[in-house]
């Protein structure tokens, strides 16, 4: 599947020393320093193409797209992979209930998606991959689960084993009572009968009248949820068989930690014999007016909206840079007016001839960003260079801070 334009990204000074880059980890629950490598295997999990892109996808990526930019401004190369869900069962809901193609809805907002990526200075990912093609790759994975002795079938369904991992639920750290819960709000079938362990997650879903569906060793079908990122991740990110883990980062939204994080982890756990990732990072809900912002309560905010209603793109990244990434926060009026509002002092700041030192302002966006991605850290320091421009101290560069700025926070100005 095709992905979206490159941005490009400004050179760091070399003067500038990069520490390691820390991030929280899911896993273990504290802040890990990635190993300095020459090449990152990073998987973050992409959309089911209806209702793109509100600001809860939006957040999400911009998260990982500052652990993109970081990481190559150190000089390395990162491997990053992004999977589309392009067939499941909300999306067939959505195209049912709006009484259109499911095709042409998948392929209007994946377009849509890539226009808002765009606008918001996404990097792209190196390999942007949709579930219908990847089908051959999710029918390999499953023969290769089969050949483990993890898979079994309910009907003519294919389910995976969980607890063939003997790691299954370490990464997510719920109970099993609130697995189960979980797992039947997102997409499980814990009272199915038939199953070894309600937990079990589908991997092959056979055919169902009026349902498409594509042919393979299992007879004719379509792919499980998880199986989908384990299948995808592999065969694009190509784990090094010398590593200690199968990638570097897996990531994505919070609401994924369970079950598709914890399921995938553990399909690959079996495929390859090693953990999946070194280090999970999740990245917080965004809510709507101390509201959750979900697609039943109706009340998403749209990045596409927001931009056509005359929202600078930059403005929306500002503002959601301006909360903790790993923490739920609330999206308000107030918090967009803040944004449009410190953005144009940074603008006006910047379009002075003279402007205050900012060499320590730099080193201070990157001591912030290596710290877990501090960008309210990191925006502080902006704030304060403002002021100090707007006091009339000088002897600082303004187009080396807009570089900077692009480079680490990806805020083009």
């Amino acid at each position: 599947m095709r992905s979206w334009p490159t941005v490009a990204i400004p050179a760091v000074d070399s003067k500038y020393s990069l520490p390691k880059l820390t991030l929280k980890d899911t896993l273990s629950g504290t802040k890990k320093a990635l190993p300095t490598k020459n090449l990152y295997r990073m998987y973050v999990c992409g959309i089911t193409p209806y209702d793109a892109t509100h600001l809860g996808h939006a957040a999400t990526y911009l998260t990982f797209d500052l652990i993109n930019r970081y990481l190559r401004a150190t000089g390395a190369e990162v491997r990053f992979v992004q999977n589309i869900t392009d067939i499941d069962d909300p999306l067939l809901e959505r195209a049912n209930r709006d009484g259109i193609n499911w095709e042409d809805l998948a392929h209007s907002q994946i377009e849509l998606f890539r226009s808002d990526m765009v606008n918001l200075h996404i990097l792209p990912p190196e390999s942007y991959i949709g579930a219908v093609e990847a089908i051959p790759l999710v029918t390999e994975a499953i023969e290769t689960l089969k050949a483990a002795e993890t898979i079994y079938a309910v009907d003519s369904d294919l389910y995976f084993q969980v607890r063939s991992d003997s790691e299954f639920g370490t990464r997510s750290h719920y109970s099993q009572v609130e697995m189960r819960e979980i797992f039947s709000q997102r997409g499980g079938d814990p009272d199915r009968p038939g199953k070894k362990d309600v937990l079990d997650c589908l991997v092959w879903l056979a055919a169902r009248p009026g349902e498409p569906s594509w042919p393979s060793p299992f007879g004719a079908g379509r792919p499980g949820w998880h199986i989908e990122c384990s299948a995808i991740a592999l065969a694009y990110l190509k784990p090094d068989p010398a590593d200690d883990f199968a990638i570097d980062i897996q990531g994505g939204g919070s609401d994924l930690i369970f079950p598709h994080h914890e399921m995938g982890a553990s399909q690959v756990a079996i495929m390859t014999g090693k953990p999946y990732a070194q280090t999970y990072v999740h990245t917080g809900m965004v809510g709507l007016d101390g509201e959750k912002m979900s697609k039943s309560k109706g009340n998403l905010v749209f990045v596409s909206k927001l931009v056509a209603a005359g929202v600078d793109p930059m403005v929306i990244r500002l503002a959601l840079l301006s909360a903790a990434y790993g923490r739920d926060r609330m999206w308000t009026e107030e918090v967009l007016n803040e944004a449009t509002f410190r953005m144009g002092r940074l603008q006006s700041a910047l379009s002075r001839n003279e402007v205050a030192p900012t060499k320590e302002c730099i080193a201070l966006i990157i001591a912030s960003l290596a710290d877990n991605l501090d960008t309210v850290r990191a925006i502080k320091a902006i704030d304060s260079w403002i002021e100090q421009t707007e006091s009339g101290l000088t002897g600082g560069s303004s187009g080396e801070l807009s570089r900077a700025i692009d480079t680490f926070l990806g805020i083009a100005i």
